[in-house]
């Protein structure tokens, strides 16, 4: 089976929007539209039809182009059933374990709450590919706005015991002020450091650093890392649970 084809869509300061077109049957699928015009401008420059709208989550940099696009091409929205209210044209609602259907690709929903407390993201496993919205980012990871720290440390885990080759998309291009924090906390990281020159020659260039293999992520990102030794000790915190280790990062990031 063919894989996914994937484009990655720039909108807005920082926001990644993505296409996901199933070769095999036409079907397309657009993730976080925050705008509208631009998905519309990239579905007629490749010749796709836009047959699904899938949400992370609620946010407006999210959701704001749902209505146009939906309007304009027919295409249902998905989203989670937690989040029924608070995103705008919801046709279909998302469950945890929930199978998603592209065309001839099959996608799971994770519910990976901790950002908001009905985020979501969507594994494509047969393409290698999640798209993480808020709650992963590259190095870094999703403010706490509603749910608890322990909430983001189990999403997280969730989403780390995923198979290591997964490439996981997300939703921002934070990855280079991420790189300065986690060099903060594992100087001694050896992988973190070479990856901190990867991502400052990228920006250079004008290139994104999103995605990133999952085995990267977890040797790179600090709120991946939280139950490690190394971390703890970086915190003053060796024999604290994981979750408090991530909630003080966490705190620490929010400040940096």
């Amino acid at each position: 089976m063919a894989r996914l084809q994937i484009e990655q869509i720039s909108v807005l300061k920082d926001n990644y929007t993505y296409l996901l077109h199933d070769p095999a049957s036409g079907a397309t699928a657009v993730v976080d539209p925050a705008e509208a015009d631009p998905v519309l401008d990239r579905l007629r420059l490749r010749g796709w039809r836009l047959s699904h709208i899938l949400n992370t989550h609620h946010h407006a940099d999210h959701v704001g182009g749902n209505l146009q696009l939906r309007q304009a091409t027919g295409a249902k929205v998905f989203a989670s059933s937690n989040d029924a209210g608070r995103i705008p044209g919801i046709d279909e609602s998302l469950r945890d374990g929930q199978s998603l259907q592209l065309g001839t690709q099959a996608g799971q929903v994770l519910e990976v709450p901790g950002h908001t407390l009905g985020h979501i993201a969507f594994w494509f496993a047969d393409s290698e590919a999640i798209f993480v919205g808020d709650t992963l980012f590259m190095l870094g990871c999703g403010r706490l706005f509603e749910g608890s720290a322990a909430q983001m440390w189990a999403s997280l885990q969730k989403i780390s015991a995923l198979p290591p080759a997964t490439l996981v998309y997300c939703a921002h291009e934070y990855t280079e002020s991420n790189a300065r924090f986690a060099a903060t906390l594992e100087t001694d990281n050896q992988a973190l450091a070479a990856r901190r020159a990867e991502v400052s020659d990228l920006r250079e260039k004008g290139l994104p650093t999103v995605p990133a293999r999952l085995e990267v992520e977890c040797a790179t990102n600090p709120f991946l890392r939280a139950a490690l030794p190394s971390l703890k000790r970086a915190v003053a915190m060796t024999e604290a649970d994981p979750a408090a280790v991530f909630a003080e990062i966490r705190r620490r990031k929010d400040v940096f």
